[in-house]
């Protein structure tokens, strides 16, 4: 098939995701090509059967905002009738799918240009939500071709909030199992602070991440273990984050690492991954985290409790209650047969349930279906 992907091309998991999914298509022989106003951020160039069209919006006195959604629709036409692509798959909802619908009906005379769209969270929970948005953001819903979401937490929540019939398909994210798995353990010790182990954190460093509470976790983690940790991405919670490390006296054990291209290095070298965070619609770093046997210390909430059994392959603790969170940590970091234990399960669960091989074939039904109409 050929393929047009549109995404935030930002470090946010909905990004991450549709990269993740444009590369494992082209490597199934599928020609992918991005739409977007930025290289995705892991997207390497000259990947076979991969492509990136620029959208570039234009200033104009008239416009006190450029109408990135317009130019978006416009550069979508294009391109799918240049490269006479099959479909187009947008991801997160807001204003991705309503520009795949113009270029629908701009090319409807023509030729049929189905989209699916793909829900990650923030489109639904907070965007979507807004009175601003919730009119256009159910329209767009209900206008896909074919609609998935990356949890049931969130296709329920979709159809409880917005109460659409179209059908919503529930995809789980997934992780490449080869790029992403163990490390030895003579590798961990290879760390930022020897003698320490290593916590790490990934996200975007929006407010819903709680990244602070990264940080009083590892405060009081130290009472008891020997702890560093890394915090990966940026994002406006960083500056607050890096004050309140050093109000606890814990600065030297904490380094910023900003963004990241490769996190698959850097996770297998942490005993444990710290998601905190007050809603997760899926959890794509604690994914990514089980797939390189780091358990994940997270709260309960969202779509979490789909990818994370309690005490088995990680650990779902109560949003804010830091005093959990931590003893959990220090568990894990002082009894080497039990973090061996949840290690082991974290893989197994990712190799059983999340790995590419299983999921990819699930986007390639949805386009197949779309495409027959």
């Amino acid at each position: 098939m050929k393929i047009g992907i549109t995404c935030y091309p930002t470090y946010g998991g909905s990004g991450i995701v549709a990269t993740e999914l444009g590369l494992e298509l082209a490597n199934l022989g599928h020609e992918v090509h991005f739409i977007t106003y930025a290289n995705p951020i892991r997207l390497d160039p000259g990947t076979p059967r991969i492509h990136y069209h620029e959208v570039e919006v234009s200033t104009y006195p008239l416009f006190q905002y450029p109408p990135y959604s317009l130019a978006l629709a416009s550069r979508m036409a294009e391109v799918a009738e240049r490269y006479e692509l099959d479909l187009l798959h947008v991801h997160y909802a807001i204003p991705h799918s309503i520009s795949a619908l113009l270029a629908r009906d701009m090319l409807a005379k023509h030729r049929r240009l189905p989209f699916v769209t793909t829900l990650h969270g923030t489109d639904i929970t907070l965007v979507g939500t807004d009175r601003s948005y919730f009119p256009i953001t159910k329209f767009s819903i209900e206008q896909s071709d074919g609609v998935t979401a990356v949890s049931d937490y969130l296709r329920q929540r979709t159809l409880e909030v917005f109460g659409v019939e179209k059908p919503i398909h529930v995809i789980l994210n997934f992780v490449n199992c080869e790029t992403y798995q163990p490390h030895p353990e003579s590798r961990r010790l290879q760390t930022f602070a020897p003698g320490e182990k290593l916590l790490i954190h990934i996200s975007n460093f929006r407010p819903v991440k709680r990244v602070g509470d990264c940080i009083r976790i590892l405060g009081q983690v130290r009472k008891h273990a020997p702890a560093h940790l890394l915090m990966v991405g940026d994002g406006p919670e960083r500056m607050p984050a890096e004050e309140l490390a050093h109000d606890l006296g814990v600065a030297s054990h904490v380094t910023f690492l900003g963004k990241q291209d490769h996190v698959e290095r850097l996770i297998p070298l942490a005993h444990v991954l710290l998601l905190p965070s007050e809603l997760e619609s899926f959890g794509l770093a604690a994914l990514e985290g089980m797939a390189c046997g780091v358990p994940p210390v997270a709260s309960r909430g969202g779509g979490l409790a789909e990818l994370v059994t309690d005490g088995v392959d990680g650990y779902l603790e109560p949003v804010g209650d830091i005093s959990a969170h931590a003893a959990r940590v220090t568990e894990l970091l002082s009894d080497d047969a039990l973090h061996r234990r949840i290690s082991g399960g974290a893989r197994h669960t990712t190799q059983t349930r999340f790995c590419t091989s299983l999921i990819i074939p699930q986007y390639e039904q949805v386009y197949r279906e779309v495409c027959r109409g």
